[in-house]
């Protein structure tokens, strides 16, 4: 099977590409929208420039295309990226946004071809744990609900930091994995890099009750 992996940096499409090399699959290529408004609807938008730095690392080619990250609209970039590939299926990382996948799969299904999610339904923590014990270092790189604060920025994701979630759930009802758009995420490393991205200068910005942690220079660095 060879697929085409629709690629934010974030540890769900990260993942749901690894898994689908686990599966035997050959992933032929990375499929990256670049959305110029900071609040699309269906595509991760913090440190997506750094994508390409994964991809290397992955050493898995790596397709971009812009949007202007209009919602709706942003489906014909998606689209076009996915047309222009020659590959038998392709691969999402959603976990619960009904908005996301479904839209995915309207796409797949014009093209002929079968959309996989693998992450799909799957419970949150358990997930978390997984991404974790399998080797993968991300952190968060922007936080958008109420009951995170500023020390969120730039810390890297283990199994007390996904304790730390459940009790913010409980709390406050938040996605553990930030599916409804509490957090976004930035993989650092994994079993399927070959080497490791090392963040060198970033800022972290923060206003009311959400922040960013935008990474402004960055490099790949032989593991151990």
């Amino acid at each position: 099977m060879r697929v085409s992996v629709l690629f934010s940096g974030g540890k769900d499409s990260t993942y749901a590409a690894y898994l689908a090399q686990q599966q035997g699959w050959e992933v032929a290529s990375l499929l990256t929208v670049i959305p110029k408004a900071d609040d699309s609807h269906m595509f991760h938008v913090p440190n997506i420039r750094w994508t390409s730095l994964q991809a290397e690392a992955m050493g898995v080619p790596h397709r971009t295309r812009e949007s202007p990250g209009e919602k709706e609209k942003e489906l014909a970039d998606v689209e076009a990226l996915m047309r222009a590939e020659d590959v038998d299926g392709f691969v999402s990382g959603a976990i619960a946004s009904d908005y996301q996948w479904s839209r995915l799969n309207g796409v797949c299904h014009g093209l002929g071809k079968p959309l996989h999610s693998p992450l799909w339904r799957k419970d949150q923590s358990a997930l978390l744990q997984d991404m974790v014990h399998a080797g993968f270092k991300f952190m968060v790189v922007g936080v958008y609900a109420h009951g995170f604060d500023e020390g969120w920025l730039g810390k890297v994701i283990t199994s007390h930091t996904i304790k730390e979630l459940e009790r913010l759930r409980d709390r406050y009802r938040i996605s553990v994995s930030g599916e409804g758009g509490e957090i976004e995420t930035f993989v650092l490393d994994g079993p399927s890099f070959s080497k490791s991205v090392r963040v060198e200068e970033a800022e972290a910005r923060w206003r009311r009750d959400s922040g960013t942690y935008t990474i402004h220079k960055a490099c790949l660095e032989d593991k151990g």
